[in-house]
């Protein structure tokens, strides 16, 4: 029986997780080594000097690398380097998660194209857009105020200098040793790259979930509890630690009718709150307590925002969130217009 189990376990998924930390951690290193060698090219190309500026550089980047989590890494290397500020970090890492949900409505792209209903696909990705976008705009200045209070700047994970020792003991060496071949400003893409691999491992080394009708059945009273859902999308983002494998499965699902985009509400507000673990591990490595503050302030403000809004004003943000949706997938004038402002917007932000 006991062989029997040893052989049920998925070793190689379990390699995949280990070898998909093992890189994250190398690369929390090589970025926060190479974003220093970074400044003078940030601050003499790119017009990163205030708030709105950092907001829309983190945007935009998401969009770029098609991921906001090594976007929000990069905002602690920045802030750990003094290129940006703390509320630059701070801004900057509210725009990766903007920018970051654009991957959703990108699936949802993919599967217009392979001759699924426009509504439908794009759907959860607007719905996305709509319930990220407000959710963080209103949490960004509930969170500004916490910050710049400082109420928050006690709280730290002491146990986070073991971990620093640790993991410099290990990886230092390398970042000297490539230091010595490269660049110094090279270490950060080096690292941006090597953050997007570890990424992508972990999301392999996850279990594949066969979800049947029948099962959704089952689970239909669930689905229509908003705090049953709110708890499982923070739950998926915690266990998956990307915000865009949690609600990018939501697009299939809701292509195939299995669930309904007014239950996903609360589902994406738990998703955009543990989606900062990661965030906050990066915070860590860095070991800046400030920088840990300032994702801490972010996971906090959120988490207060999305509450009082599912406690107060769920049904009629329910409401004006699917009309906004539903108005923007009506016809391909309004889908045009949506898609100008989510590429304008951050593109205004940096030129202010």
């Amino acid at each position: 029986m006991v062989k029997t189990l040893w052989l049920q376990i998925a070793w190689h998924k379990i390699f995949l997780f280990i070898t998909s930390l093992f890189l994250f951690i190398f690369a929390i290193t090589l970025m926060k080594e190479g974003a220093r060698g970074l400044a003078s090219l940030v601050e003499n190309h790119f017009a990163v000097d205030n708030a709105f500026n950092s907001l829309g550089f983190g945007w935009l980047f998401a969009y770029m690398v098609m991921s906001g989590s090594p976007v929000a890494a990069s905002a602690l290397t920045f802030f750990d380097a003094g290129i940006i500020d703390k509320v630059g970090a701070y801004t900057m890492i509210t725009g990766s998660r903007l920018g970051a949900s654009f991957i959703v409505l990108f699936i949802g792209c993919l599967y217009v194209l392979r001759g699924r209903n426009r509504a439908e696909s794009l759907g959860i990705g607007l719905l996305s857009l709509s319930v990220t976008g407000t959710t963080y705009v209103i949490a960004l200045g509930f969170g500004y105020i916490f910050l710049k209070s400082g109420l928050l700047d006690g709280v730290q994970l002491h146990s986070g200098a073991l971990l620093n020792s640790a993991t410099d003991l290990i990886f230092d060496p390398v970042a000297r040793f490539l230091l010595n071949l490269l660049p110094q400003w090279s270490l950060f893409l080096v690292g941006l790259a090597i953050i997007l691999y570890s990424f992508s491992l972990f999301d392999r080394c996850l279990p594949q979930i066969a979800l049947k009708k029948s099962q959704f059945g089952r689970m239909s009273r669930l689905i229509y509890r908003p705090w049953v859902m709110f708890l499982l999308g923070g739950l998926m983002t915690l266990v998956s630690m990307s915000v865009s494998v949690s609600l990018g499965i939501l697009v299939p699902l809701s292509a195939r009718g299995f669930v309904r985009r007014e239950n996903l509400i609360p589902y994406i507000m738990g998703a955009n709150i543990t989606t900062f673990i990661d965030t906050l591990l990066a915070g860590i490595l860095l070991n800046n307590p400030a920088a840990f503050t300032v994702v801490l302030v972010s996971m906090f403000s959120t988490t207060v925002i999305s509450i009082i809004i599912l406690i107060t004003l769920y049904h009629p943000y329910q409401r004006i969130t699917l009309n906004f949706t539903n108005w923007v997938t009506a016809n391909n004038l309004n889908l045009v217009i949506f898609m100008i402002a989510i590429i304008f917007i951050p593109l205004i932000l940096i030129l202010i």
